[in-house]
């Protein structure tokens, strides 16, 4: 048995206790875990600075810097989204139906863990905590597996956490780590069938890549964002550009940051003349621009590839095409579009909800920046990731999102 079986093997038997707590035990848990880590913040930013340290000794960008920093504000955040999880109600043995049958037969639905989940994700520390009390509130075990450029991180508020809930009498290994960061290791969890019962990535392109080609265990993709602003020609191009300066440069790391903006042809000029100074002023965007936009953007602008339309820069890199309208938006859209966030700014209430109508995403906007989609936006609490797919679970992922369910049939002796 490998080292990760073993994992797997521990984390299967904590499931077995976490799935008949209590929501009492359960939010008693999280409250030890938020305990522990207001007492040893100081150990987890400690760690967290040595990560920081060493990614800026590699030069990692400053964007991806941005999600590797902890800083006492973010972690304050951190302990407040436990409060948050703590007051959401509690989504183990929900009754989704229950009748009584021609023959007497009651069959009820309700709703169950999903047992061990298993979350591959980059260097985002606060996802490590996010994804323990989701679990944890939902019933589940989960194992994680972090960034390398976390790892100092990842270990150090998992050890919080297990201290934390062996003091609140549960076991550790409802909570672990896996500290080989290798691609083989990685490959491994993806294949754990024995023991995982989920897993779900969070990453860019290249991770879901990897699971795509690898994975045997069933998963719920997440997280890569090639998100679009559609300028329409009825636009309030003001708010068009308080929004995508919002979308695009507010966090643009993040899966839910605008990568491309389409601008209809007739106000093409008069949107990038108010657009490209205040995002160039607020960031020192870049542009990849087509044929037509390139004559408006007059500063930190280069052509755009076919290869522009399909990447997520996370960066301040923006790609800009016009359009001739909503159907060439929606087509655009469909072909280069993720299925995570896209947004319309029109006044026009028919050419909006046409938009909504058409565009298949997991969340689409009218109106508004890209950058809600998010679970806690939304009054999810803490989120485990965005699905783009199209199974049980689409947008961000609360605690709802992280059960199955399974029925429960009251007889009084009939044979079939």
């Amino acid at each position: 048995m490998t080292e990760l079986e073993k994992q797997g093997a521990a984390a299967k038997d904590a499931a077995r206790t976490l799935a008949v707590l209590s929501t009492k035990e359960k939010n008693d848990a999280l409250l030890f875990i938020k305990k522990e880590i207001e007492e040893r913040k100081s150990e987890w930013l400690s760690a967290n600075a040595e990560d920081v340290k060493e990614a800026k000794a590699q030069g990692m960008r400053e964007s991806l810097l941005d999600r590797l920093t902890l800083n006492d504000k973010r972690v304050n955040d951190i302990v407040k989204s436990i409060d948050d999880v703590v007051n959401l109600k509690d989504p183990i043995g929900v009754a989704k139906k229950m009748e009584t049958l021609p023959n007497g037969l009651v069959v009820a639905q309700k709703t169950v863990p999903l047992g061990v989940i298993a979350i591959i994700y980059e260097a985002r520390p606060n996802v490590t905590v996010d994804s323990a009390i989701l679990t944890l509130k939902s019933g589940n075990a989960c194992i994680l597996r972090g960034g390398k450029e976390a790892i100092r991180s990842n270990m150090a508020v998992v050890r919080i956490m297990r201290d934390a809930l062996k003091k609140a009498g549960l076991p550790e290994d409802s909570v672990s780590l896996v500290e080989d960061t290798s691609h083989e290791t990685a490959h491994e969890l993806m294949n754990l069938t024995k023991y995982v019962d989920v897993l779900i990535p969070r990453g860019g392109k290249r991770l879901k890549d990897s699971i795509v080609e690898n994975a045997s265990v069933p998963y719920i993709m997440t997280g890569e964002g090639v998100c679009h602003i559609y300028i329409d020609k009825e636009a309030d191009l003001d708010m068009g550009v308080n929004i995508l300066l919002n979308a695009k440069c507010q966090r643009p790391s993040v899966c839910n940051a605008a990568e491309c903006v389409l601008v209809h042809k007739d106000v093409l000029e008069a949107f990038l003349s108010k657009a490209v100074p205040v995002l160039v002023k607020a960031n020192d965007v870049k542009f990849r621009c087509d044929e037509e936009s390139i004559k408006y953007v007059k500063e930190n602008a280069e052509p755009a590839t076919e290869e522009d339309w399909d990447t997520e820069y996370g960066d301040y890199i923006l790609a800009v095409k016009t359009v001739s309208g909503l159907d060439e938006a929606v087509d655009f859209i469909y072909k280069h579009g993720t299925g995570h966030s896209e947004a319309i700014i029109t006044k026009n209430y028919f050419t909006a909800t046409e938009f909504t109508n058409r565009v298949d995403a997991a969340a689409v906007y009218v109106n508004a920046s890209t950058r809600f989609t998010d679970g806690g936006e939304f009054g999810l609490g803490a989120e485990i990731g965005i699905s783009t797919q199209k199974m049980h679970a689409r947008g961000p992922m609360g605690l709802m999102e992280l059960t199955s369910s399974k029925f429960v049939v009251y007889g009084t002796g009939q044979v079939r």
